[in-house]
């Protein structure tokens, strides 16, 4: 019985940090068979990336590697390529985020693979892509950010350009991997051949921040930046409630059609009466004024509670959750969004769960590997070496 959407499909994971892992869980999580092959000794290095404990692996590779395997290889060492190629010829994937042209260095670009293995697709995320004039450059989270236009968006409107906090340059460029992993293995359908998907994480920021290239055409000038959103319109934007803590706030997104619910749900029924036969270019002398009785209304009440007194009234509204928010919400819990799993060196941690529901494919969360935890295992199974020649490659320091 097929459990997982993409069960049978084997993906070699040679990614790390955030853009990569951010795809291959993803498709781990939709059922592919995901190995991630890491250094020997070393691994992934996210795993020590802001660790807490030591010889524990850190919570930034726990949140981006459920659902794998690990199989540690060393990709110098001449027996190492050797495994490596033989695996390469049982994969329907690859996915790589190294720096420009290290793979091809190793002998492993997309041109020899494809050699190796015409059917698979081969997916590499950089910086820029592998074309351009900036094809060399390196690029991290808040560079991609500065390139893809979201910076010049984000930040209070008389203040300098502000990074995102979410990431959108290393999570968002793995979305759109997976999706052009999706399509491609749509194709090898048809043709029978995989593909290079090539993912740019410039490419990527700009297609999240489509919209401010329409204000620009819009406007003839670059958008400015929107700070909290509380200017021009009644009841938009940012309101403070009680508290007083640093995220007690709630954001309150209106349209015309919304006054009447909002001036009933802060018990101000008269403030309709006195609006609704104004146009929208009427109102704007009176926003001041709404935003005050608003505001005050807001602050007797904890962002939780506004929340669902104005989502109920039919408002569209968010209280601003905070990570500890996110652990408790009850509609992430109902979602398995926010799930615990048991990891070998840590015990039970909190993670989040996949955002993908498919009422079909069902795929239990699995913890992150340790590094080389299923070395033997994969060896025997997908190549057939014996458990004595691979402790024999381990003494070499082939795995």
């Amino acid at each position: 019985m097929i459990s997982g959407a993409l069960s049978g499909i084997r993906v070699l994971d040679m990614t790390k940090q955030q853009a990569g892992p951010s795809c291959t869980q993803l498709l781990a999580w939709l059922g592919a068979d995901v190995i991630k092959v890491e250094e020997p000794g070393k691994g992934d290095t996210s795993r020590s990336h802001l660790r807490d404990k030591e010889d524990v692996d850190s919570y930034y590779f726990l949140m981006l590697n459920a659902n794998k395997k690990s199989l540690s290889l060393n990709l110098r060492h001449e027996k190492g390529k050797k495994i490596f190629v033989a695996l390469v010829k049982t994969a329907d994937v690859l996915v790589e985020n190294f720096a420009p042209d290290t793979l091809e260095r190793l002998g492993f670009g997309w041109a020899s693979v494809h050699e190796m293995n015409p059917r698979l697709i081969y997916a590499s995320i950089k910086g820029f892509g592998s074309w351009g004039p900036y094809k060399t450059y390196k690029s991290m989270e808040w560079p991609a950010q500065a390139t893809g236009g979201a910076m010049s968006v984000c930040g209070p409107r008389d203040g300098p350009p502000m990074v995102n906090g979410a990431h959108i340059g290393d999570t968002g460029s793995g979305l759109h991997a997976t999706i052009g992993i999706l399509a491609a293995l749509q194709q090898r359908h048809i043709t029978g051949l995989g593909q290079q998907v090539d993912i740019s994480m410039q490419d990527a920021v700009c297609n999240l921040i489509r919209l401010r290239l329409r204000d620009q055409q819009r406007l003839g000038r670059p958008p400015e930046r929107e700070g909290s959103g509380q200017q021009g319109w009644m009841g938009f934007g940012l309101f403070r409630c009680a508290g007083g803590g640093p995220n007690d706030y709630i954001f309150i997104h209106t349209q015309f059609p919304m006054l009447r619910n909002l001036f009933t749900a802060i018990g101000r029924p008269d403030l309709w009466e006195e609006f609704k036969d104004k146009t929208p270019t009427e109102l704007p002398p009176h926003v001041d004024r709404v935003h005050t009785i608003v505001a005050d209304w807001a602050l007797q009440r904890s962002k939780h509670e506004a929340m669902y007194t104005l989502c109920e009234a039919g408002v569209g509204a968010g209280a601003v959750m905070d990570t500890s928010d996110l652990m408790r919400d009850p509609q992430l819990l109902a979602r398995e969004m926010m799930v615990t799993i048991t990891h070998p060196q840590r015990g039970e941690f909190v993670t989040f769960g996949n955002p993908i529901k498919l009422s079909a494919s069902d795929v239990p969360m699995a913890s992150p590997p340790t590094l080389g935890q299923h070395t033997a295992e994969l060896l025997a199974q997908v190549l057939g070496i014996s458990e004595a020649d691979v402790e024999s490659l381990r003494e070499e320091g082939v795995v």
